[in-house]
């Protein structure tokens, strides 16, 4: 069977992302299912009247890639194709509902690495006012 490089390098590319589509997916299918209601809100935890239920964010995300490529030298033809993917879940504790005598609340967990960003974004800002003053009056 002869066929143009054209034709060779459209099958290539049909092939390859049918099976990164599969990829995908399969991979959405398995990070996804670990990233769920039950992750987020916590299995609840009762004493003395007392439920509380964790609550947590979790964020997932997965992907994949893929390539293929015809060469042809001095007549012969070389295909090549390759893939890959991969995907990460991240789960972050925020706090707990807490449930007593019919009424519930919700409790937020303080992070003291929250505020780093905004410490180090004022002493930027304090240091470009103070330069711009400094000049201003030389």
């Amino acid at each position: 069977m002869t066929t143009t490089l054209d034709e060779a390098m459209f099958d290539a590319q049909s092939a390859a992302s049918g099976a990164m589509q599969g990829m995908v997916e399969r991979l959405a299918d398995r990070f996804g299912g670990a990233a769920n209601a039950s992750a987020v809100f916590g299995q609840p935890i009762e004493k003395g009247g007392l439920t509380i239920i964790p609550v947590a964010r979790v964020r997932w995300g997965v992907g994949a890639g893929g390539g293929a490529g015809v060469t042809s030298k001095h007549g012969g033809n070389d295909v090549g194709e390759g893939g890959g993917g991969g995907g990460g879940v991240a789960a972050t504790p925020l706090g707990y509902i807490e449930m007593r005598d019919g009424t519930a609340r919700f409790v937020r967990f303080r992070d003291p690495g929250a505020i780093v960003p905004l410490m180090v974004a004022s002493a930027a800002s304090t240091w470009l006012v103070l330069r711009a003053l400094r000049s201003l009056f030389r």
